[in-house]
């Protein structure tokens, strides 16, 4: 039974006295305001920060690399720490599926920047066969399908260095995802007379799945709390019911975003989502990942965005500094235009892509397959929906990759930790060989 166990939040303690109950106090929650300044105040502000931030996390006394990926913000990081340290080294991870990798572009700013660059590129049958472990490294059934890579990544850099610094946190410090435009394309409707808004609903009902338009309208009438679940959205409630065995309704999506939405009533729509972002997201994902990805390696991951001065100042900006001409992260693409190579500048976000879908289709298809039909988890899903989604997907009917993605990490997890499937004594006794393996830093 887990029903009593909680986790003490991100920026809270936890004091117990004796004879007294538990108090838990929060000494810190992100808070996103606006200032408004003119543009060369922002860029110089964005620019003191985060150089003295890299600065800062640049200092050790063991050798430290950079992950480098092909987007704006590893790029920026990459770029400040070789001006502080010539010689560091860069890491980076690909696959070799078109239109599913990086690496290209990640190469060309290391030749720019005249660095060290190590290249990996990861397959469809590695990046299966180390799921098992990889979940027992992270614990819970964590179903962010870049954790692998990462892992990879992070693993091919403990053989160079013994710390990494990293761009996590700039997306949803400085207006990063691209859906945090979407306030902006649905603007028309906050012109509209409530009573329009029914009338419009039914106008939608009628127009068939997949008619351009139709969603438009649909989230346009939509309230922002029940649009904008955050990132981490996957199924919906009326999914949910047919995936889960014993689905219960007071457990829905809006249960977690509710009290958050409640700290931000009033604000800005791209603040608020923002704020979701950061409360669930980011801490939640983004930052679990990236630590538990690379401590499985003994790999100390720094992320210079993420400093308290960085997030001062991120915190202040004006909607218009995040999503302006039709971009992302718009100011600090400007602090850092005529200091980063200008290929990576006005690239658009690729994230970190998995090649899911097309696996699904093939490599994957007949593992998936069985992997459904041995499962012992049956007690908590409907094996018949996974499947039909399965089914659904390789007959590229739709694309369930990311819902598949979640209840296969699922029921691997169920496998590790409640069927006792894997040998996990021998994982922990390779982690301790591993860690008695002499590090020496090279050049």
């Amino acid at each position: 039974m887990t029903e009593s166990i909680l986790r003490v939040e991100p920026g809270m303690v936890a004091i117990k006295e004796i004879g007294k109950p538990l108090k838990k106090e929060f000494y810190w929650k992100p808070i996103l305001t606006t200032t408004y300044r003119t543009e060369d105040v922002w860029i110089k502000d964005i620019k003191n920060v985060v150089c003295d931030s890299v600065e800062k996390h640049m200092r050790s006394d063991v050798a430290v690399g950079c992950f480098l990926s092909g987007g704006i913000d590893s790029t920026i990081i990459t770029t400040l720490a070789s001006e502080h340290h010539p010689g560091i080294k860069a890491f980076s991870i690909g696959f070799e599926e078109d239109g599913y990798s990086e690496v290209d572009v990640a190469e060309k700013t290391a030749k720019d920047l005249d660095i060290e660059h190590h290249v990996s590129y990861l397959s469809a049958h590695s990046y299966k066969e180390e799921l098992p472990k990889l979940l027992w490294h992270l614990d819970d059934p964590f179903a962010d399908p870049a954790a692998v890579p990462l892992y990879f990544v992070a693993k091919e850099a403990s053989q160079h260095v013994k710390v990494v610094l990293s761009g996590e946190g700039a997306d949803e410090l400085f207006g990063g995802y691209t859906i945090y435009r979407e306030p902006i394309s649905l603007s028309p409707f906050n012109k509209l007379p409530p009573s329009l808004k029914p009338v419009l609903a039914k106008l939608a009902h009628l127009i068939p799945e997949g008619v351009k338009g139709k969603s438009w309208i649909e989230r346009g009438i939509t309230p922002l709390e029940n649009r904008y679940i955050g990132n981490a959205f996957m199924f919906k409630e009326t999914e949910k019911m047919k995936l889960l065995k014993s689905y219960n309704s007071l457990y829905t999506n809006g249960r977690i975003t509710d009290a958050i939405y409640q700290q931000s009533v009033g604000e800005d729509p791209i603040q608020r989502m923002q704020h979701i972002d950061l409360m669930t997201w980011l801490r939640g994902d983004i930052l679990m990942k990236a630590d538990k990805m690379t401590m499985a390696h003994s790999l100390e991951l720094r992320v210079p965005f993420l400093d308290p001065y960085v997030f001062e100042v991120a915190s202040k900006l004006p909607p218009e500094a995040k999503t302006t001409n039709g971009t992302t992260k718009y100011m600090l693409r400007k602090a850092f235009a005529d200091r980063i190579p200008a290929h990576v500048v006005a690239r658009r976000k690729l994230g970190f892509p998995v090649p899911l879908r097309v696996w699904l289709r093939n490599e994957w298809f007949e593992w998936v397959e069985e992997l459904i039909r041995e499962s012992e988890a049956s007690s908590f899903l409907n094996k018949s929906f996974v499947r039909e989604l399965l089914y659904e997907h390789a007959r590229e009917e739709a694309d369930h990759s990311r819902k598949l993605w979640t209840v296969i990490c699922f029921i691997i997890w169920h496998q590790v930790f409640i069927e006792k499937k894997y040998d996990i004594e021998k994982w922990i006794t390779d982690i301790k060989d591993q860690d008695k393996q002499p590090f020496c830093s090279i050049g």
